[in-house]
């Protein structure tokens, strides 16, 4: 085995800081980077420090820090181990866990890890630089250095992206750095690397729910009621996460060390809790009316449940508060306002909220690739004004949300004029409302995530206490101008759910399309009256025949997406484009342990054929058929009666029964086939008989 030469190469590297301040193995760079440090798991997976060789402080022109991890190897070979797909430094197993192996054997593989540790462990810090240095002699006694730089941010979703390969560590000094901040300004993610991202990204969230969930389920330390377990995570969380304005913190997050055990009632870790929510809520602008309303959810599991008493020093909240702060909120800081962790964080914590009539009210989590294809179906852009009666986790309002902000990036060159609409979208352009308090929490946290559209959640039931105005805020009392609809109702409720959609139709009075996940039987007769009298103000534009396992482990009811234009009166000559959705392209398990990478996998050109679901709706087939690729033998243009009973696909799909000279031909063909192969059958029997005799 090859002689290591590390610390030579280590003492080489270090040369070039000579005339800055760099900080050795040992030597504390701040509280902020060494507290991350200290709690990432080290990189070999125990829970001891991280030590990066060397640290720097690599200062902008705009006066901000980069912090920078150089680890150092000395053997040939021991430079980068990445990813054969993706040219990534490989530092997950293919079950998405820390690869700790590369991640002590290869320098930019653990300057990686360092890196990550400070983003998801840090508070301020959105920018890291991972750089690896590897040294080795040759056979001919000549010393090989090489250097690879890469780039980790909160804005790439942690993903490293290669800077480049250096000769020396030059690079680094304050007066050669100009050149590296060009590189990084042009660093960006493709939307494939995105789409990955958030798909490792929502499975490590979620593992990491269900490794709690069982934790609270099994843990003497724990041993916490199901009904308790929404609200506690949900409250820990706003609690851990703070309010930033300006790169300052208004609000801090909690820390584990104020949570000291104590007895009385207005200091003890509950009402310390309770406190910090309350903080959280009103900087972040919540109207009085929902943050009294959260308050007082919450106070049940903070205040009233004995979960704030201490056994030897130490209360139940306590030790949850750490694994969360630990093991979630790093998750849920910083600039990833672009994912809906909390879609998967619904889909973990939907089990654990014991629900009034569950079965009945189906309380399940609609696929993120369902919410989005239906917002995109009802052509969702920035103007849109967009509602949903039975809100769940805010997962519609989420994906509307999305497709509503692009269209203002794409559309409005001013930064401010951008800015202001993007504000005006969260604030004032979505409205949800949600009856169930546990679902309702979840989805002003979902809101408050994505920075922060939760102002429009309101609690309540749809169907009796909402009247189509504003509930909160500055235009409290006056009218939602909503435009799209986008709704998957409980299937219990009138007409198989159609009885939200006939109310919310109703209040639209500004016209806009409508997109419906409901039992397909419902368009077949069990929707009515509702399907009858909807037509009498709308137009059906197109039935969609949903997968049967969409919602497998869940619910196996087969469902369809109605598409509606509203405010227009449906004609029997109005053509409805019919589809047979049940093959989209996924493959679908129920292994409980298993992530949704796991468990839903693109298999089939899932993505390709939800795209061409929407263009079918939107354009039709096309004059040559053009529009049809996946979907050839499953696609019809059609017409409906005004009775509200036949609006499925396989009432409009046509079978054949008249033969033709090509059945006639094959099964003269088969028939000769058939006669052949049994002639043959017989003699070789006759053969057989006689050689035995």
């Amino acid at each position: 085995m090859a002689r290591s030469i590390e610390e030579r190469i280590e003492d080489w590297a270090k040369g070039y800081f000579a005339q800055c301040s760099y900080f050795t193995k040992n030597a504390p760079i701040n509280p902020e980077i060494d507290e991350a440090l200290k709690k990432a798991p080290s990189k070999t997976g125990g829970s001891g420090n991280n030590y990066p060789d060397i640290k720097y402080l690599l200062q902008t022109p705009q006066g901000k820090y980069i912090p920078v991890m150089i680890e150092v190897k000395g053997t040939k070979g021991a430079l980068v181990k990445l990813n054969a797909d993706s040219n990534t430094p490989d530092n997950l197993t293919k079950k998405n866990e820390p690869n700790y192996a590369n991640i002590a054997k290869f320098a930019v593989n653990g300057a990686v890890h360092y890196a990550n540790a400070i983003l998801k462990y840090g508070k301020t810090y959105n920018e890291v630089l991972a750089v690896g240095v590897n040294g080795y002699e040759t056979a001919t006694g000549e010393t090989v250095k090489e250097i690879s730089v890469w780039y980790i941010s909160k804005e790439n979703l942690f993903i490293p992206k290669e800077v480049g390969s250096y000769e020396d560590l030059s690079f680094l000094q304050p007066q050669h750095a100009q050149q590296l901040f060009d590189k990084i300004a042009h660093i960006g993610l493709t939307e494939e690397e995105i789409e990955q991202e958030k798909a490792k990204l929502e499975d490590d969230i979620e593992r990491r729910l269900k490794n709690l969930n069982q934790k609270m389920e099994d843990d003497v330390n724990y041993k916490i009621v199901v009904n308790q377990r929404v609200q506690l995570v949900t409250g820990l969380i706003m609690a851990g996460l703070g309010v930033k304005e300006d790169g300052e913190f208004k609000v801090k997050p909690l820390q584990v060390e104020e949570l000291q055990g104590n007895m009385d009632e207005d200091n003890n870790d509950g009402s310390v809790i309770m406190r910090k929510i309350k903080s959280y809520l009103r900087y972040k602008k919540l109207p009085k009316e929902k943050i009294d309303m959260i308050l007082n959810i919450l106070s049940v599991v903070f205040e009233h449940s004995h979960l704030e008493e201490p056994k030897n020093g130490e209360s139940k909240l306590r030790t949850l508060y750490a694994d969360i702060q630990a093991e979630i909120i790093p998750f849920l800081t910083g600039e990833l306002h672009n994912i809906d962790f909390t879609g998967r964080l619904f889909n973990v914590l939907n089990a654990w909220v014991s629900v009034p009539d569950g079965a009945e009210n189906d309380v399940v989590l609609t696929p993120r690739f369902v919410t989005e294809l239906m917002a995109r179906l009802c052509q969702v852009n920035k103007d849109s004004y967009v509602w949903d009666f039975a809100t769940g986790s805010a997962g519609f309002l989420i994906s509307a949300m999305h497709q509503m902000i692009a269209d203002a990036n794409a559309t409005i060159e001013s930064p401010q004029e951008r800015q202001r609409k993007i504000n005006h979208i969260k604030m004032e352009q979505l409205l949800g409302i949600e009856k169930l308090a546990d679902i309702y929490l979840l989805a002003v946290l979902n809101m408050i995530l994505m920075k922060d559209g939760s102002a429009n959640i309101i609690h309540g039931d749809s169907l009796v206490d909402f009247n189509g105005n504003y509930e909160q805020g500055d235009k409290k009392g006056t009218e939602f101008p909503a435009n799209v609809f986008l709704l998957n109702p409980p299937y219990s409720a009138e007409g198989k759910g159609f009885v939200f959609v006939e109310r919310a139709l109703k209040m639209m009075h500004h016209g806009g399309r409508a997109a419906v996940l409901i039992q397909e039987n419902a368009g077949s007769s069990q929707g009515l009256p509702y399907t009858r009298n909807i037509l009498q103000n709308n137009t059906l534009l197109a039935s969609i025949k949903m997968p049967i396992d969409l919602f497998i482990g869940k619910s196996s009811v087969q469902t369809a997406i109605y598409v509606f234009e509203v405010g227009r009166p449906h004609n029997t000559q109005d053509v409805v484009k019919f589809i047979d959705f049940t093959e989209d392209g996924y493959s679908r398990m129920n292994r409980r342990h298993s992530s949704q990478s796991v468990n839903l996998r693109d298999t089939n050109n899932a993505q390709e054929r939800y795209a061409e679901v929407a263009t079918l709706v939107k354009y039709g087939k096309g004059v040559t058929d053009e529009n049809l690729h996946y979907l050839q033998d499953c696609y019809i243009e059609d017409y409906i009666t005004l009775d509200g009973n036949d609006w499925t696909y396989s009432q409009h799909r046509k079978i054949n029964t008249n033969p033709t000279m090509q059945d006639f031909g094959k099964v003269v063909k088969d028939y000769l086939a058939w006669r052949v192969s049994e002639i043959i059958k017989h003699e070789d029997g006759l053969g057989k008989s006689e050689a035995l005799a």
